[in-house]
């Protein structure tokens, strides 16, 4: 670590801001309940403390009887203990916002701790009274700091209108900028009414808003775009399915966010969703850039065998089944022979579809050339990383396919009990330069024009106000000119 360094001094020694892309904040579960009382009475304040329980009541159950109940371990002491310093900053905005410069951050986006599980709460009436009173009460703390911190806004997604109320209320009326969607939304399975419930649990759906789900959310996604918002995605994927370990956290924490944005990621891109709207932004939180430069890799992969023209190839009608008896017979396998000369026409696993459906898995994607992949997924994606993420540097390297450039982004995770300093995330990003694993102009990158382009594509005027707004313009109005020389 550049312990020499103070984040001050590297920020100084800087020619471009820093915006910390993903921020947490600790909310104190007694006074922030009360507070969501006065905005959304009792099933708000009550949904709210009941949300919380979660960690306390797996903790207090035993490892055996967690196994039978299929109750993943929880994350014991999972705030800032010993540097109470940095636990008091976590709790209180305005300490926070004081802190700033020391921190080496010029503006901050600010997510939740507590919220983080909010949208996943199974009743929607309860679900939305929260939200609603956890918005409200978000907004309130941070208001006066909106020059340096903005928080995200946290919306539900079990229905496309319960997101399209939320993000109308937190845009309009409370200026949210920054948007905080679930994902992998619990499906009940119908077939799961009335048993016990924890069984019911593993019986269900997980819908990732882009592909087979029951509802059609083009709808959200034109709302984000008609009020400037950008959605990003901080969703958990520990707890359940193969993450789900009833005696250690490590193996249910190490790679959760990164599977939950996976996922929904997935999702969006299979399901056409970049390729309907083209100039919107998505991002997904705190689960590294990694498993975004795989996906990406991945899904160009799939396509040449899995895509219309690479299933030409894979057509088992153009099998010479006369050519493969031949073969047969030759290297003597008899019971093989036999087992062939049973079956009318020679069936084969490859003579099987599915139900009618169309083979082609990137139908709604619409690929016809190489700037396609540019457009439908390294454009349009971005992806929080921790600052000592050894991984961060991949996204900067030559390796991608089409001479992609994967959308790494700063995210500092301060708040949380994996930082132990709040001093040391901005130091532990610039050893990336100091160790020439990436170039001062990928730092500049990773650390500013990223998160510019994120929200400031949605919303030319994020960043008016902030003491960013200069360099942030010029950076839009860079990345807007080869656009506009390409359109002339």
């Amino acid at each position: 670590m550049s312990a020499k360094k103070s984040p001050e001094e590297i920020r100084k020694n800087l020619k471009h801001p820093v915006i910390d892309g993903d921020g947490h904040w600790v909310e104190y579960t007694p006074v922030f309940a009360e507070k969501i009382r006065k905005v959304t009475g009792d099933l708000g304040a009550d949904g709210f403390i009941a949300s919380q329980q979660r960690i306390p009541s797996a903790l207090n159950m035993t490892r055996q009887q967690r196994k039978e109940r299929a109750v993943a371990m929880e994350g014991f002491w999972g705030r800032q203990a010993v540097n109470t310093h940095d636990r008091a900053t976590a709790m209180m905005p305005r300490m926070f916002y004081d802190r700033l410069d020391e921190l080496g951050i010029d503006f901050g986006i600010v997510y939740p701790t507590a919220g983080l599980g909010i949208p996943r709460i199974a009743d929607e009436a309860t679900r939305k009274a929260v939200i609603r009173g956890f918005n409200v009460v978000t907004h309130d703390y941070f208001k006066e700091f909106s020059n340096r911190l903005t928080p995200a806004a946290v919306i539900g997604v079990g229905t496309p209108e319960e997101a399209i109320e939320e993000l109308e209320f937190c845009v309009r009326q409370l200026g949210s900028k920054v948007a905080m969607f679930g994902s992998g939304v619990r499906r009940p399975m119908k077939q799961a009414k009335g048993v016990d419930p924890d069984i019911a649990k593993a019986s269900a759906f997980f819908d990732q808003l882009g592909i087979d789900s029951e509802y059609d959310y083009d709808p959200v996604w034109q709302k984000c775009r008609e009020l400037g918002v950008a959605p990003t995605f901080h969703t958990g994927g520990r707890g359940y399915g193969e993450r789900m370990s009833p005696s250690n956290f490590t193996f249910n924490h190490i790679g959760h966010f990164a599977a939950a944005g996976h996922n929904v990621a997935k999702a969006l891109f299979l399901g056409g969703v970049t390729r309907r709207f083209p100039d919107l932004r998505f991002a997904f939180l705190e689960g590294g850039v990694g498993w975004g430069c795989q996906l990406y890799c991945d899904l160009i992969e799939h396509w040449e065998r899995r895509g219309a023209k690479g299933l030409e190839d894979m057509d088992p009608t153009k099998l010479d089944r006369k050519y493969l008896r031949e073969m047969v017979d030759k290297y003597g396998y008899p019971d093989i022979a036999a087992e062939l000369d049973k079956r009318d026409g020679w069936p084969l696993e490859e003579d099987f579809l599915t139900g009618g459906e169309p083979p082609d898995d990137y139908i709604h994607c619409n690929i016809t050339k190489k700037q396609d992949w540019i457009d439908l997924y390294a454009k349009p994606y971005y992806f929080g990383c921790e600052a000592d993420d050894a991984m961060n540097s991949v996204a900067f390297g030559k390796a991608m396919p089409l001479g992609a450039r994967i959308n790494a982004l700063y995210s500092s995770d301060i708040g949380h009990f994996d930082v132990k300093d709040m001093r040391n995330p901005l130091r532990q990003a610039w050893e990336l330069v100091e160790d020439e694993l990436i170039t001062e102009d990928d730092f500049k990158e990773f650390t500013f024009s990223n998160s510019v382009r994120l929200w400031g594509t949605q919303n030319p005027r994020f960043f008016e106000g902030t003491p960013v707004a200069k360099e942030a313009a010029a950076v839009l109005r860079e990345s807007a000119a080869p656009v506009r020389a390409a359109a002339e």
